[in-house]
């Protein structure tokens, strides 16, 4: 897998960065979204560099210009709930994709420090021959990531798969690098350290649902 880790090279998205991750700011939720949304939009103007593109001339009221446009067939999928100011960062940029929406959470079957990925809700179009975008802000484990995509393979075979997240750990990285193959791309706007024993990753931000939309009932 092809990794692209925006945070070696300093650039505005350090100032969405460290507003998301800054407790006295996040409080602020409808700013955490729209800070969530800016960095979908950064991941997204990078991963276009990425894609083919062909030559198109346009007519002007005094002329003519020539521009190149991507000519992919993207789909958009994201995972909710806290997917989902990320996925509007995306789809933002990329205004004509088609969208899938699949709901993913981790059932803990006897105590706290174990759990498995639940996959329920899943709405999606045909992926075959298609440029897939799965997108998840938060690359733990690395467990959604891999059992999102399992779940949309009876859909069809992408062309090409990129995956978006704001803030992943190692261990999630090498993951899902052990499972998507190697021309599989991951964008991703910073990599901490680790995760401490729950599975969550440190330093990181807490819980992007919550802290986008309320804090939920655990069942």
């Amino acid at each position: 897998m092809q990794i692209h880790n925006l945070s070696k090279t300093p650039s505005v998205l350090n100032s969405f960065m460290l507003e998301i991750r800054d407790t006295n700011i996040q409080k602020d939720r409808m700013r955490f979204r729209r800070n969530i949304e800016r960095i979908g939009e950064v991941l997204g103007y990078e991963l276009s560099k990425s894609l083919t593109f062909e030559a198109k001339t346009i007519e002007t009221p005094l002329g003519s210009s020539n521009t190149t446009l991507y000519n992919e067939d993207i789909v958009l999928c994201s995972i909710l709930r806290a997917g989902v100011p990320l996925h509007n960062g995306l789809l933002n940029y990329f205004d004509k994709a088609e969208n899938a929406f699949i709901s993913a959470y981790r059932h803990h079957k006897h105590n706290p420090e174990s759990f498995e990925i639940i996959v329920e809700y899943l709405a999606c179009p045909s992926l075959e021959g298609k440029t897939l975008i799965l997108a998840d802000p938060m690359l733990a484990t690395g467990q959604s990531m891999v059992a999102t995509f399992e779940a949309l393979k009876p859909f069809g075979t992408p062309k090409d798969i990129h995956l978006v997240s704001v803030i992943g750990a190692q261990e999630g990285v090498d993951f899902v690098s052990q499972h998507f193959e190697k021309n599989a791309h991951l964008w991703i706007a910073d990599i901490d350290d680790h995760l401490n024993d729950k599975g969550y990753i440190i330093p990181g931000l807490g819980d992007a649902g919550d802290l986008a939309f309320g804090h939920k009932l655990q069942q």
